[in-house]
């Protein structure tokens, strides 16, 4: 068995209204100098635990109109906003916004550039303390040492990997869940749900890991179309954000694999939502890695709530689970009905072939020309 290393955050904090407690946090009762990070569409929402904040601390807050695919030219930008060096970085809002404080936190000492640390372990070490605050349930980046941007004159995907960027707390209320549209619900729970179902099944799986991964897709599987029909069920909201927290602990030592490295050209190149790519995805990318390992995807199928008297039947069932719940959840079903042509094949295939990083991981080596007959198959 392989020897693996998993780092979480020191504090990890879930429940409903566990936010209103974040003043009280000790990474934030030992700073002076706060910066606090969100998403414009959240600023109202956010405004009492800003206003807390403010009553003992030098508080900088920085609100953005993040885009879906942050770049290294935003980080820059949002550096060159700070007034102090922050003794605490607070990062409050979907995938796009707690990447970028991770790496504000890990870059603020201004003693590397963005550049520098893309890569494995390249990060110096961080001095200021970190609190990720999801409101989406589904990158997992609150749990994760990955921050992921976009190579603006490439238009491909950067990696940084390192521990440093583990938060020192994350908070998990499913109250900063409620608000986020059906489509956006959708479409992140699915993106949770891939790196569940891409950690358990990959070649780098470990039984340590295993527990999170099969755990969050029961739950992911559970409770999306719940919380997409009704976007105030706390129970629902609440088993999302734990999938999505699984999910993220995942990708520190085992990640994920094809579905993510043949999305990383619908992101870069066409913009389209990171979680809907996956979606699209999965499910043919999971028909394509099938035999490879079938009991392991049986076990992925059952999870999901298929049945089946063999691995090939309950497969089959749990990938009809998969592909009806995006139906269910108005998941588009084909790249041809999100604008991507047959012309764009040949560019998406020469993208994927590159993030090796992520196709080693596949439990099925994965060509060129496989890359393409599943891009076809979904045209």
């Amino acid at each position: 068995m392989r020897t693996i290393q998993l780092q979480l955050p020191a504090s990890i904090i879930t429940g409903a209204g566990v936010i209103n407690d974040l003043a009280n946090d000790r990474n934030i009762v030992a700073s002076q100098n706060l910066l606090f990070l969100t998403a414009a569409p959240l600023e109202s929402m956010l405004q009492p635990v800003v206003d807390t904040l403010k009553a003992n601390h030098t508080l900088q807050v920085i609100v953005y109109d993040f885009p879906g695919e942050p770049t290294f030219d935003l980080i820059r930008e949002l550096l060159d906003q700070l007034t102090v060096q922050p003794d605490c970085v607070i990062g409050t809002g979907g995938g796009s916004v707690l990447d970028c404080a991770k790496l504000l936190a890990a870059l603020c000492s201004r003693t590397q550039t963005p550049e520098e640390v893309v890569g494995m372990q390249l990060v110096k070490p961080r001095t200021t303390r970190l609190i990720c605050i999801p409101t989406t349930a589904g990158t997992g980046s609150e749990m994760s040492p990955n921050a992921i941007f976009l190579d603006t004159a490439s238009q491909a995907k950067s990696a940084v990997i390192s521990k440093e960027l583990v938060p020192d707390a994350a908070y998990l209320d499913p109250e900063l869940t409620f608000g986020l549209p059906a489509r956006l619900t959708a479409e992140t729970g699915m993106d949770a749900l891939s790196h569940c179902i891409e950690a358990y099944t990959n070649i780098n799986a470990h039984p340590m890991i295993d527990l999170y991964a099969l755990e969050g897709i029961r739950l992911i599987a559970a409770n999306l179309l719940r919380a997409v029909k009704a976007g105030d069920d706390t129970n629902a909201r609440s088993a999302l954000l734990l999938g999505s927290m699984y999910g993220g602990i995942c990708l520190g030592p085992v990640n994920t694999a094809a579905v993510h490295a043949l999305s990383y050209g619908l992101g870069g190149k066409y913009h389209i939502s990171h979680g809907l790519a996956n979606a699209i995805l999965l499910p043919s990318v999971m028909e394509f890695n099938a035999p490879a390992s079938p009991d392991r995807h049986a076990e992925v199928a059952r999870a999901l709530g298929a049945v089946g008297s063999t691995n090939e039947a309950l497969i089959r069932n749990g990938i009809n689970l998969l592909r009806q719940l995006a139906i269910d959840c108005g998941i588009p079903q084909r790249l041809g009905e999100i604008g991507i042509t047959q012309d764009a094949i040949p560019e998406l295939v020469e993208i994927a072939m590159k993030v090796t990083r992520l196709l080693n991981n596949n439990p099925r080596k994965v060509s060129a020309e496989d890359a393409s007959a599943i891009y076809q198959q979904l045209i």
